[in-house]
């Protein structure tokens, strides 16, 4: 392993990365609660999503591990499991088999995008305000998800949304949580998410509002999502837009959460991107897990921001991923456990997911108009017509024309008019849906 992974190169120790690896995992294990109760929505199988879950971020943690030799964990990613659950299946009509198609075929398009360079182009060529708009608006998405799943927010004919019955078990204990969460995350303990899952299933169990079913067994099947994705189904030309925009947030969040995470550890020279070392296979291993999740039955896997708790703890290699590839192995024996957690014990770590996320706005060029409507449009789009896909379109197709009606069109890349000019057809073609 000192070899392997030149540990003492860059000043580590097997301890150190061994740490590192436990604290990035219990930041990000909340996924193996999360992620199986967004995907059961659309008829899944939820045991076999919870495995799938594990064994795809295990693939992508130790890929990243031994091939990129980086310290960054890889799961399933947030945001793209809602878009996945409730706006291509709950909104677009279309299968959760073909909605794994489309992930699996987004996963090929990712990696040619990797080999190719025409992801960085794409980076280059987005906006910065618009990026963090992007990120944002996801966040939105995730709340309302959240504060709807809880009962906080309901529907009313008059206003569209209203606030649910404060005095139900599912809202207080979904507002319980959430304060946990902040509390334990301000006091800096390490899996505050994880530990706010399980602190509001134990009570839940305690009111007897959730049964219990025990903590450790085997492995349930992964049969029932394993190489079920429909890929004939997802050739459909009204899929596109679904492939487009998964691309475009595989994109945004994998690769900026890679370099951030990477300047954080010292992993990045500076310069032109493409002349650091491994970065290139870090691309190319987030591009791989994609394919592979898909292939297990989960949406688009990617690389964790919350692996900066790990670099923070010490981890400099490879060994800090593969330690949290092993612990999400081993997590797949707790499947009883991830059975009794409630939809109200993972609401309070999506509304925090969705805290964390909202803060991106912050980035935002506010002082210039033409920057700041289409990044607001962009954020509020996403929960106010309940998709991250309409979010996008309404904020590439403004930010393209404020452009040109301000005559300062040569300020916008080519990469922006050409997804711009791909929504617009969408709309024309095929309208809202």
């Amino acid at each position: 392993m000192e070899r392997y992974f030149d540990l003492a190169a860059k000043g580590t120790s097997i301890r150190t990365e061994v740490i590192a690896g436990i604290t990035t995992f219990l930041t990000m294990a909340y996924i193996i609660f999360v992620n199986p109760d967004i995907l059961s929505t659309t008829g899944m199988d939820r045991n076999a999503v919870f495995v799938a879950t594990c064994l795809a971020a295990a693939v992508g943690s130790l890929i990243m591990g031994f091939w990129a030799n980086w310290p960054i964990g890889m799961a399933p990613g947030m945001g793209l499991n809602a878009f996945f659950a409730f706006t291509v299946v709950g909104m677009m009509g279309f299968t959760w088999q073909q909605a794994l198609g489309a992930v699996f075929i987004s996963g090929l398009i990712f990696l040619f995008l990797s080999v190719t360079g025409i992801r960085r182009w794409l980076i280059s060529g987005i906006p910065a305000s618009m990026r963090s708009a992007i990120a944002a608006g996801i966040g939105l998405f995730l709340a309302i998800i959240a504060l709807q799943s809880s009962g906080i927010v309901v529907g009313n004919p008059a206003t569209l949304v209203a606030l649910g019955d404060l005095t139900q078990a599912g809202a207080l204990l979904t507002i319980g949580g959430f304060f946990v969460i902040v509390a334990l995350d301000a006091l800096r303990v390490t899996g505050a998410i994880l530990i706010g899952i399980l602190a509001v299933t134990v009570v839940s169990i305690a009111l007897g509002v959730s049964q219990f079913g025990g903590v450790v067994s085997m492995p349930p099947s992964i049969a029932p999502t394993f190489l079920q994705m429909d890929l004939l189904g997802a050739l459909t030309f009204g899929i596109v837009q679904v492939v487009l925009v998964m691309v475009l947030v595989e994109v945004f969040d994998a690769t900026g959460t890679l370099i951030g995470v990477a300047k954080r550890a010292g992993l990045l020279t500076e310069g032109p991107t493409h002349t650091n070392k491994n970065l290139g296979r870090a691309l190319m291993a987030d591009s791989t897990a994609i394919t592979a999740g898909a292939m297990l039955g989960t949406s688009s896997t990617t690389a964790y921001v919350e692996s900066a708790s790990g670099v923070q703890a010490g981890g400099r290699t490879g060994l800090t991923a593969v330690v949290v590839g092993v612990l999400f192995l081993a997590a797949m024996f707790f499947a009883p456990l991830a059975g009794a957690v409630p939809a109200y014990a993972t609401a309070p770590a999506l509304l925090y997911v969705a805290t964390l996320m909202v803060r991106e706005l912050s980035e935002v060029t506010w002082d210039d108009v033409t920057e700041a409507a289409p990044s607001v449009l962009t954020a509020i789009a996403m929960p106010l017509t309940y998709s991250i896909a309409n979010g996008l379109a309404f904020g590439f197709i403004s930010y393209a024309v404020i452009k040109l009606l301000t005559g300062r069109a040569r300020e916008v890349h080519a990469a922006t008019w050409i997804i711009a000019a791909l929504f617009t057809a969408k709309f024309a073609l095929f309208g809202a849906h």
